[in-house]
């Protein structure tokens, strides 16, 4: 090991097995040469950085209430393909209300101990966050490098009460600013030095408490533990509201639940409209198919939509368009694009996309941005035999790979989208009238549909 094969090592990175060497490398200082003498002086100052996404656990404190809990998955989707598209590892998502049946996990000290038995080995940081939280993976990687993860460090967006607080029993009533607790909104995190000290603490320790009543502030005093342990580190990367560089950002405690989008944008241009659910809602009106409601896929709802399209229950139609709640559409733009099109041809339209195209797999329209099926396709489909293989299949793709099976071909048009504006060339949707968009993350739906599929003089309507 010599002293020239270290002038290009980036010391921000070090692996652990370069600590391991090091250790040894100081045991047998005493007979190596100078080049090894150089390599003891610059790993004896040396701290090991944190910078993998696999050594990160996220704990998004979701709820089992059945709103919540899908929101707990949302987020925990948006922050894995996140980081796939990074292409630096994933990190372990966690939703708080699936860890174990106690119900006081909310109050995440007594799931710490659980946490450190699965992951203490593992992991370098536990990032604790709300179900609206959103995480930039690359910001916050750059940010927990500051930190060396074998030191104890409590990190967040720091709050302070401005005068004694009944609610924190009045604490620091000399100078309530002195002590700060973290913005659970903006999220906070643990190092795992840290995390594993409070986990032994919480198991080898009888702690009592009475009452929990404002979360991150006891957090913060258990933690501090009357000066013994580490007070709130300031993290400004930790957001509520949006500026640059975030690490992460906090949306809404109260969300724009998508249905009133729906009646609010393009309801009022639908002359046949039925929303399906798991369950008979008559405010809405929602209509119960029978199917029980899955977290991801719905290929069972999909193919109980189209029994139901041939059916005497509604009116007959030559066009099923499939859309999900959170789907932006131009049903006046969708009607002028469908004159093009002969119903009584086999149609499957909308965004395509391919699944295994260089193993003879199959094309499919991708189900967010709508599935606009002709009357001639849906019956031929039915009348195949071609069925889900589970309820919660992917529905576009089970869709796409029956009607490759039974020689449908997909149609695709550029004016379906599978996602948000922003997620496109600007100068490709600009120079087009697009049709639909999908997914509210971060926008404001109702200005998305207003820029984008919104005819200021509304063409004449079949």
């Amino acid at each position: 090991l010599r002293s020239s094969a270290c002038l290009d090592f980036d010391w921000t990175i070090a692996p652990p097995s370069l600590l391991k060497m090091s250790a040894i490398i100081l045991k047998i200082g005493v007979s190596v040469n100078l080049e090894f003498n150089i390599l003891i002086f610059l790993f004896s100052g040396f701290h090991f950085f944190w910078t993998v996404l696999e050594e990160l656990v996220i704990v998004i404190q979701s709820q089992k209430n059945s709103f919540h809990a899908q929101r707990g998955y949302q987020r925990k989707e948006k922050i894995l393909q996140d980081a796939a598209n990074l292409g630096e590892g994933l990190p372990v998502v966690l939703l708080l209300h699936e860890l174990s049946d106690y119900e006081g996990n909310w109050s995440i000290l007594p799931v710490l101990p659980l946490l450190s038995a699965i992951y203490g080995e593992s992991a370098s940081w536990f990032l604790f966050i709300e179900e609206e939280t959103m995480v930039i993976l690359h910001v916050l990687q750059n940010v927990l490098k500051r930190y060396p993860v074998q030191e104890e460090w409590f990190l967040g967006q720091r709050l302070h009460d401005n005068k004694p607080s009944i609610v924190h029993h009045y604490a620091f009533s000399e100078d309530p600013t002195s002590f700060g607790y973290p913005d659970p909104a903006a999220g906070w995190a643990l190092s795992a030095a840290l995390h594993q000290r409070l986990a032994e603490r919480i198991q080898s320790e009888n702690l009592k408490s009475d009452f929990t009543i404002d979360l991150t502030h006891e957090i913060a005093l258990f933690i501090w533990e009357e000066g013994r342990g580490p007070k709130l580190t300031t993290v400004p990367e930790f957001c509520t509201e949006t500026r640059n560089n975030c690490a992460t950002k906090f949306t809404n405690y109260l969300p724009n639940c998508v249905l009133p989008v729906v009646k609010s944008t393009w309801e009022k241009h639908a002359v046949y409209l039925e929303y399906y659910s798991d369950v008979t809602d008559a405010s809405i009106p929602t209509i119960n198919l029978g199917v029980p409601n899955t977290e991801r896929g719905h290929c069972g709802k999909t193919f109980a939509i189209m029994r139901r399209f041939l059916s005497e229950a509604v009116p007959k139609v030559d066009w099923l368009v499939i859309v999900d709640d959170d789907t932006l559409i131009s049903l006046p733009r969708l009607r002028r694009l469908l004159r093009c099109y002969n119903p009584k041809e086999a149609v499957s339209l909308g965004e395509r996309y391919g699944y295994g195209l260089m193993q003879n797999g199959y094309s499919y329209t991708t189900g967010g941005g709508g599935m606009v099926l002709s009357r001639t396709a849906v019956s031929m489909l039915l009348s195949s035999g071609c069925s889900c293989y589970s309820d919660d299949a992917p529905d576009d793709m089970v869709l796409g790979r029956c009607f490759t099976s039974i020689g449908v071909p997909i149609t695709h048009s550029s004016l379906f989208h599978q996602a948000q504006p922003d997620d496109y060339s600007g100068t490709r949707i600009t120079l087009q009238h697009s049709i639909s968009f999908h997914k509210h993350w971060s926008v404001d739906p109702v200005a998305v549909y207003t820029n984008w599929l919104q005819d200021s003089h509304p063409k004449d309507e079949l």
